[in-house]
Order: C-alpha cells, then sequence, then structure tokens
C-alpha cells in the first residue's frame, strides 16, 4: 500500500512540474493557463515566421523586375473576290472563301504557331540585337470564340518589353509577306508550263493560217463566203445578158428580114447618106436618069440624045458608086447590096437597124466577157473550196487558243490580287503596350502570400496550445461510445 502511494506521488509531481517532459506531455499538451509553455511557442513562432519572411523579403528585395507588354490580333472573317472581263476574249475569275469557312482548319492557331516560330524569334532577336536565347518566349493566348490573338513580351524595362513586341510583330508581318510571295511564285511557276503551252499552240496554229493564206491567196473564211456570193451574183448577170441578147438578137433578124438589108448594109447606107458629096452625086445621077428615060420616050435606043443620055447617067453613077466605095471602104459586089434609096419611114428603120445591131454587138461582147469570168470564178472557187475549210477549221482553233491562252494570263494576273487565299489578312487590334508596372515581382501576392502563411503559422500555435483541453472535452464528451 505504502508502494502504490509512492507511484501516485510521483506521477502527480511530474504532471505537476513544468520543467519534466514526457511523450504524453507532448502529444497532449498542457493546461491552457500554463504559461510557462509561451517562451517554447514564441520560438516556434519566431522560427516560422523568420522562414516565411525570409525568402519572400530576399525575394522581394533581389528579384530583377519584368515588364510585360500586351498586344492583340484580329482576322477579319470575309472572304475576297476578284473579277477580270477582257472585251472579245472572255471573264476570269478568282475567290478566296473565309479564313473560317473550314472547321479542319483554324487560322488563328495556324498564326500562334507561327509567331511562335524559331525563325520569327531569331529575326526579332537580331534585329535589337540580342540573341535567341535573352530575347525569350512570347505568350500567345487565343480567346474563345473570336478571331483575337493576344501576345505578351517580356522586357526589363517598359520600353524594352513594348520595343520586344515591337520587333516581334515586325518579324511576324515580313514572314507573312515572304510566305505569301513565296505562294504566289509558286503558283506562277507552275502556271508558266502551261502558258507556254497556249503560247505555243497560238504561235503554231498562226503559222498554219499564215502558210495557207500564203499559198491560196485566201485571207479568211468571210473572203471565201464573199466569194461565192460575188460568183452567185455574176451567174444570176450572165443568165440576164444571155436572156437580153437573145431577145436583141432575134428582133434585129426580124428587122433585117423585114428591110432585106442586113445590118452592116443599113450601117454603110446611113454614113454614105451622112456624105453631102455622095448625097449631091446620087441627086445627080438621078437627074441623069429622068433626062435618059424622057429621052427614050422621044427618040430610039441609037439616037444620038439617048446615047448621050445613057453616058451622063453612067458617068453619074460611076461617080457616085467611086464616093461610096471611098467613103464606104466596099468594093462594087457589096455596094450592090446597099439601099441607095432610104428615104421617109425607112431611113428611120435602118437607123434603129443599125441601133440594134450596136445593142447587140456590146451585149454579146458583155455577155461573152462575162461568161469567161464566171468559169474562171468557178473554176477559183472550185480549187478554194477545200482550203476555205481548212483555213475557217484553223482560225477556229486559233480563236479557241488565243481565248484560252488570254484567259489564263488573267487568271495568272487576277491570282496576284488573291494574296490572302492561303495566309488570311491579320490586322493589328491593339499595338504594343507601355506598361505602367513591373508584372514581376508581384509585391502585393508576394506579401499577401506571406501574411496567409503567417496565419496559418499562428493559427498551428493556438491550436497547439489548446490542444489538451480540446482533446480532454472529445473524451469527455457525452455519447462517447465506451
Amino acid at each position: 500500500m505504502t508502494a502504490l502511494n509512492t507511484l501516485r506521488r510521483k506521477a502527480a509531481l511530474a504532471r505537476t512540474d513544468p520543467r519534466r517532459i514526457s511523450i504524453r506531455r507532448i502529444l497532449v499538451g498542457g493546461r491552457v493557463g500554463d504559461l510557462g509553455r509561451f517562451p517554447r511557442y514564441l520560438a516556434f513562432a519566431l522560427l516560422g515566421g523568420t522562414l516565411i519572411w525570409a525568402p519572400i523579403t530576399g525575394y522581394l528585395r533581389t528579384a530583377p523586375l519584368s515588364f510585360k507588354s500586351q498586344t492583340s490580333l484580329i482576322l477579319p472573317g470575309s472572304g475576297a473576290s476578284a473579277s477580270m472581263n477582257l472585251n472579245g476574249i472572255g471573264q476570269a475569275s478568282s475567290y478566296a472563301n473565309s479564313a473560317f469557312a473550314s472547321n479542319s482548319v483554324s487560322p488563328t492557331e495556324t498564326y500562334k504557331r507561327l509567331i511562335g516560330a524559331d525563325r520569327i524569334l531569331v529575326a526579332a532577336a537580331q534585329s535589337m540585337g540580342l540573341t535567341r536565347r535573352d530575347f525569350g518566349q512570347p505568350r500567345i493566348n487565343l480567346v474563345d470564340q473570336t478571331s483575337l490573338i493576344n501576345v505578351e513580351m517580356t522586357g526589363s524595362t517598359a520600353q524594352d518589353a513594348q520595343a520586344r513586341g515591337e520587333a516581334l510583330l515586325t518579324a511576324f508581318f515580313a514572314e507573312l509577306d515572304a510566305l505569301r510571295a513565296d505562294e504566289q511564285r509558286t503558283r506562277e511557276d507552275s502556271g508558266l508550263a502551261a502558258i507556254a503551252e497556249y503560247r505555243n499552240s497560238v504561235a503554231a496554229t498562226r503559222s498554219d493560217i499564215a502558210q495557207l493564206q500564203q499559198d491560196t491567196g485566201l485571207i479568211s473564211a468571210g473572203q471565201y463566203d464573199a466569194m461565192v456570193e460575188a460568183t452567185r451574183v455574176l451567174e444570176s448577170r450572165v443568165q440576164d445578158l444571155a436572156a437580153t441578147l437573145g431577145e436583141k438578137t432575134q428582133s434585129m433578124a426580124a428587122l433585117e428580114a423585114t428591110l432585106g438589108i442586113p445590118a452592116d448594109a443599113a450601117a454603110a447606107t446611113l454614113k454614105l447618106y451622112a456624105d453631102a458629096d455622095f448625097t449631091a452625086l446620087i441627086a445627080e445621077a438621078g437627074r441623069q436618069a429622068a433626062a435618059l428615060a424622057e429621052a427614050r420616050s422621044a427618040y430610039g435606043e441609037g439616037h444620038p440624045k439617048v446615047q448621050d443620055a445613057r453616058a451622063a447617067h453612067r458617068a453619074a453613077t460611076d461617080a457616085a458608086l467611086r464616093q461610096a466605095a471611098q467613103v464606104t471602104g466596099l468594093d462594087a459586089a457589096q455596094l450592090q447590096a446597099l439601099d441607095l434609096a432610104p428615104a421617109g419611114a425607112r431611113a428611120e428603120l435602118l437607123a434603129q437597124l443599125v441601133r440594134m445591131a450596136a445593142e447587140t454587138a456590146g451585149l454579146s461582147r458583155e455577155y461573152a466577157a462575162l461568161s469567161d469570168r464566171l468559169q474562171a470564178e468557178l473554176a477559183k472557187q472550185q480549187s478554194l473550196t477545200a482550203a476555205a475549210a481548212k483555213l475557217q477549221d484553223l482560225q477556229r482553233d486559233f480563236s479557241v487558243a488565243e481565248a484560252v491562252f488570254a484567259t489564263a494570263i488573267a487568271r495568272a494576273q487576277t491570282t496576284k490580287s488573291d494574296v490572302y487565299a492561303s495566309y488570311p489578312l491579320v490586322q493589328v487590334l491593339e499595338n504594343p503596350s507601355l506598361p505602367d508596372r513591373p508584372s514581376s515581382p508581384n509585391r502585393k501576392l508576394a506579401l499577401a502570400a506571406g501574411a496567409a502563411a503567417t496565419l496559418m503559422l499562428l493559427i498551428g500555435l493556438v491550436l497547439g496550445w489548446m490542444r489538451s483541453a480540446l482533446i480532454g472535452r472529445l473524451l469527455t464528451a457525452p455519447g462517447r461510445p465506451e
């Protein structure tokens, strides 16, 4: 019994002596009002505060300042089109869909990767006299449901951050221009072979046309059509002349039969009676004929007066015949066919016969000339039929080749205006900003973090100070299972 009391006294002393430390005291703690524990908790608070605020203070004092420059880019969503109308040849047009028309390709994502490309960063760094590592990596963010691209560049000063943003934009747009120019050159080079082929086709067809024109003298298919039309008109005219010539010939033959004298004799007769000497000689021969008739009626054939009258009549007749031969150039036998008495209406009929003969002769010569010309034209037309058909085919081929060639050139020209087909238009919505305060170190965030850590340390120490009372309350709480 005495030994048991001794153990109890030792345990009570161990519980009441603040200098005695045990495992149970460490785990459970002491009384709330035991101020002997305060130095230890104060030491822990000072040590924890030192561990919290020492690195924060060191960071805020030694960390270099950095500034962030903000830049915003926007991609317009409309497409682009170009059209060229060539008079007499055709129309060439090109159309580029909107950059956002395809769900499989995102232009903003493409430009995000392009802005962060190493060659663009190298070009921007070189423009500022920096290395790629010193220039830094831009931070690129895409705004959802928009075509905006936000770019952040970090620098040691506000001006340096802004300059880096400007250099990055300059390098980015220069690369875009280079890519677009390379695309245009590639497209143009790919079309040069086709354009050269079209040019050779046009030149070959033109050479064939020129050779055919030189060989045949046929300039165009229209010329052949005009030749056919002219030949048709000429043939119709020849037929009309043939009918008119036949009518004139029949009329002249009927008048010759009526007058009993051919047309040439009638012309010679009229020519004679237009001569004054012949007219006087004919009149004299008539008077001598009258005197001869009068002498015969009074005397016999052997009477001297009859013989004198006969001689005078013969002399007058011979003189008239000589004058007629001189005027007309006819001999005596031909002069016998002349009508030497064209008096009254007979003279008018002779003149009409002569006019009809002249008209008939003119129509006859015209008919002969036009008939020869018609035959020549028909022969020429016959020889040019195949050449005209070939020339028409060649000219059609030339027109098609020329139209294709011109359209290819026009299309090549219109593609030069479509520079945003593969690389959409991008515009600077917000130029690189000039930050008014450093982005790092963030003093407010560091102080807030230190204050929060200090508060949690204090809360931990308070809970440690009160842990004995809290554990005892939990152990004596009603309803606790035994």
